[in-house]
């Protein structure tokens, strides 16, 4: 592990009891943490006096690479770098309805149950309407929060990252749909052909 990571993530301050506090800053307040604590907190682990295990430390640089990648995202459009209203109010859709709605299609994956396609087509329109209110306002007010000058942040950042969250979707719309149809089409053919 590299020292600067490694320092960061070893803070140390001497805790009571002969513990030491581990407080990692916690900084991406924007996104999920803010729906359930709604501030910055850092985040405290209490250890012995042993140390780190290898397990902590990973779990902590699991963090620090997702704030970095934020901060990193957050140069192309501004609005990750604090708690803009649009975003976090998008994130809280995800998290709390997403989230949980991708388990149930990966639990209905692994039964094998063709219902999925139905949850596969509302989280997809889903995940195209968020993206359409996430981008839509800014260009209507000429793209304040975007870095478009710098080609990196403009083609790799704005347009390649996201439009993954485009297609995706409407791959799996596409898929669905040929499923759910044809599945239909069958099934009227059966019903005309018992009624003849």
């Amino acid at each position: 592990m590299s020292g600067t990571v490694e320092s960061m993530l070893r803070g140390q301050l001497q805790g009571r009891n002969g513990t030491r506090d581990v407080r990692v800053a916690n900084d991406f307040h924007e996104n999920v943490c803010l729906l359930f604590g709604g501030g910055r907190d850092d985040w405290i682990r209490r250890e012995d006096s042993s140390g780190h295990s290898p397990s902590q430390i990973g779990a902590m640089a699991g963090q620090v690479h997702f704030h970095m990648a934020r901060k990193e995202y957050a140069r192309a459009d501004f609005r990750w770098g604090f708690s803009d209203p649009t975003v976090v109010s998008l994130e809280i859709l995800t998290v709390l309805g997403a989230g949980p709605l991708c388990c149930y299609i990966l639990y209905q994956l692994v039964r094998q149950d063709p219902a999925r396609h139905y949850w596969i087509v509302v989280l997809s329109t889903a995940e195209l309407y968020g993206g359409w209110m996430t981008f839509c306002p800014e260009w209507l007010t000429g793209s304040p929060n975007l870095d478009t000058s710098n080609p990196l942040y403009l083609w790799v950042y704005l347009v390649f990252m996201n439009v993954i969250w485009v297609f995706i979707p409407l791959w799996l719309m596409f898929d669905s749909y040929s499923y759910i149809a044809s599945s239909l089409r069958f099934s009227q053919t059966n019903a005309a052909a018992k009624k003849k």
